[in-house]
């Protein structure tokens, strides 16, 4: 895996239910390095940080491989790298092997991945119809956050080496299907309670479906 893109954005304005917003989803690729602090990208635009940012989601990675299938489905969008409001667009990256707890080395930072990106309205602003959440959910390939365990910079071209594979062989793509899904398999609810790297609100809300 490598990083082809290192992206940030700025606050945009949006009408959302007669009310006027923010949104820092709009990122845009830079050409100099990004700063990845244990809490956020450094010159990266946070409007909610109940909801983005903090310790387990300090920086967001989406596959560049996924790109064709959605060019295809919105052909008339103005297309570049950051389009998912990922701060590192990734070459090679598979959230179908990608494990919660994964550490890995990139650039001069180790991270460790913590959980699948759950859509929100604001990607439906983004891709101007709101129908894109269903079609993301369904897709099954998120992204990752990342939480921080050293800080440091990150660089166009860096290659993502893993350092120490979990022991625990929940997968991103299985985080993502396990909690959002209506029907849940009880085999996979048992591995993201187990798994304590995914944070533990979300294994919480989680344990209720092994009774």
């Amino acid at each position: 895996m490598k990083v082809i893109s290192t992206n940030i954005g700025k606050p945009v304005t949006f009408e959302w239910n007669g009310k006027k917003e923010q949104t820092g989803i709009f990122k845009y690729p830079i050409d100099s390095p990004l700063f990845l602090t244990k809490n956020d990208v450094a010159k990266d635009t946070i409007i909610n940080r109940v909801n983005h940012g903090g310790e387990n989601k300090a920086c967001y990675l989406f596959a560049a491989d996924q790109y064709p299938y959605w060019k295809h489905r919105y052909p008339h969008l103005k297309w570049n790298w950051g389009m998912f409001g990922e701060n590192l667009t990734v070459q090679g990256m598979d959230e179908s092997s990608m494990r919660i707890g994964d550490i890995y080395k990139v650039g001069t930072v180790l991270v460790q991945v913590s959980q699948p990106r759950e859509p929100c309205y604001k990607l439906g602003v983004r891709f101007e119809d709101q129908a894109i959440l269903k079609q993301f959910i369904d897709h099954g390939y998120s992204g990752t956050y990342v939480r921080i365990l050293e800080e440091g910079e990150v660089c166009n071209e860096d290659e993502i080496v893993l350092v120490e594979q979990s022991v625990n062989p929940l997968t991103v793509k299985q985080s993502f299907e396990v909690i959002l899904s209506r029907k849940k398999d009880p085999k996979l609810v048992k591995l993201a309670v187990d798994n304590l790297s995914l944070p533990e609100y979300k294994r919480e809300r989680l344990k209720k479906y092994l009774q």
